[in-house]
């Protein structure tokens, strides 16, 4: 009984509990105007702290870190001895020749080979001669042919021929004598009845026939008298000159069988073997050769250089240049522009200019890359002194598509902007043309960003 009743004041007082945690549905109590202040700034504060962190969340999250650096501003101008511009190009012969043959032959003999050293008129190539020589023998006898006869008719006759003509004369003047006793009496004895008319005819022809004969040989011993006409002697000298010009052309044939080195310097390239032929490339065919080798004077050298029309007012005919090759980064070589195409390249926008190379050496070479650096001259008393340039670090500059820019911090963003730079002053470019010199620009990390891009500076 005792144990029943307890049970029962224990449910009771769980279920009083149970109550008291129920909500309460019905009209707040009115709270004072002290206790609902705090309430209020705390909530303040933690709206303020949420929009906050939103903001941090909205600007910074996947915001690129960059370090910036500021265009600066220098005043004066390039000094005599400093760069203006700077230009790659390649270095060439100035005359850089291809030798060849004068006569279509073979190669038996070739006396250079690639990289030796040559003087002015040494034997280069031989060709297969035997032809040529034949043909300088045909001309030498047909020029002794008629050199002889040249000689014969300007001697005149020889005593003895005159003294034979003569006596054919007296012979001549004997046979129409007697020829003409002959017909004398042929003739009486024909009047008389005696001869027959044939033996008067035959009479009458061997008179008529002597008397021509005795003509005749009257006329050949007075022409060896006077000697040749001078219309053959003539014709006998140009016939002369006609051989020696022949002689002349079949020797200049045979000497061009030696092929020789027409200026001095160095042999770049050989080209043909012995075996091999080679003609002139006039006449050049399948299989022949037009050259036997290349030949430069390594002496005589220049810097070829494609200059954009952009630049090409900062350059003028005689200007001083520093060369250094690529090879050799630590060697400096001087020259000046030589040579300016008296037109540009449509397609390229460039003008060609060739630099002269004053002092080479052996370590410079044809077809190397080098770059120019083409300097100022002394400016004079009335060239402004005071130039400002823009100066932009070398690391912020992006080269992409034959065009270069760089990122200007604009606030939390960054502006793509295109330049054209100049000559290189240390650690930096000369702006030519897209900042003004009151930028900051990005110098870490530009190869990520894109314009527009949020950043955050480090």
């Amino acid at each position: 009984m005792v144990t029943s009743t307890k049970s029962k004041e224990g449910q009771d007082d769980l279920n009083k509990r149970l109550r008291s945690l129920k909500i309460d549905r019905g009209p707040a109590p009115s709270p004072a105007a002290g206790n609902r202040t705090p309430k209020l700034l705390m909530l303040g504060i933690a709206v303020l702290l949420a929009l906050v962190a939103l903001g941090y969340v909205f600007l910074f999250a996947g915001a690129k870190t960059i370090s910036v650096a500021a265009v600066r501003v220098e005043s004066g101008g390039a000094s005599a001895g400093e760069s203006v511009l700077s230009a790659s190009g390649y270095v060439v012969a100035h005359h850089k020749i291809a030798v060849g043959a004068k006569v279509m032959g073979r190669v038996a003999w070739i006396g250079v080979e690639k990289g030796d050293n040559v003087q002015e008129g040494q034997v280069l190539v031989r060709l297969e001669d035997s032809e040529f020589r034949a043909q300088v023998n045909q001309a030498q006898a047909n020029l002794a042919a008629a050199q002889a006869r040249l000689d014969r008719l300007r001697t005149g006759s020889r005593p003895e021929e005159k003294l034979k003509d003569k006596a054919a004369v007296l012979q001549a003047e004997a046979n129409l004598k007697n020829a003409e006793a002959e017909f004398q009496r042929t003739e009486s004895l024909y009047r008389s009845g005696v001869s027959s008319k044939a033996e008067y005819d035959r009479a009458l022809a061997n008179r008529d026939s002597a008397a021509a004969l005795l003509q005749a040989a009257r006329q050949s011993s007075a022409m060896t008298d006077i000697g040749p006409r001078k219309e053959e002697i003539r014709a006998a000298e140009a016939e002369v000159q006609q051989m020696r010009a022949a002689l002349d052309y079949a020797n200049t044939q045979l000497a061009a069988t030696e092929i020789k080195a027409p200026v001095t310097g160095t042999v770049l390239q050989r080209i043909v073997e012995r075996g091999e032929m080679v003609s002139p490339s006039a006449f050049g065919g399948s299989g022949a050769r037009t050259s036997v080798v290349d030949l430069a004077d390594l002496t005589d050298l220049q810097v070829e250089l494609d200059i954009s029309q952009t630049d090409f007012a900062r350059l003028k005919s005689e200007q001083r240049a520093e060369i250094i090759p690529e090879a050799y980064p630590n060697l400096r070589f001087t020259g000046f522009i030589e040579e300016i195409a008296p037109e540009a390249n449509r397609a390229k926008s460039t003008v060609q200019v060739k630099v002269k190379v004053e002092n080479p050496n052996e370590q410079l070479r044809p077809e190397m890359n080098a770059r120019v650096n083409f300097l100022a001259d002394k400016p004079s008393a009335t060239e402004n002194k005071t130039i400002a340039r823009v100066l932009v670090p070398k690391t912020a500059i992006v080269t992409k598509d034959n065009s270069s820019f760089v990122f200007v911090v604009k606030g939390n963003k960054v502006e793509q902007r295109t330049i054209r730079t100049g000559e290189e002053s240390g650690d930096a470019y000369v702006v030519l043309d897209g900042l003004s010199g009151n930028e900051s620009v990005a110098v870490a990390g530009v190869d990520k960003l894109r314009d527009g891009d949020r950043v955050k500076v480090q």
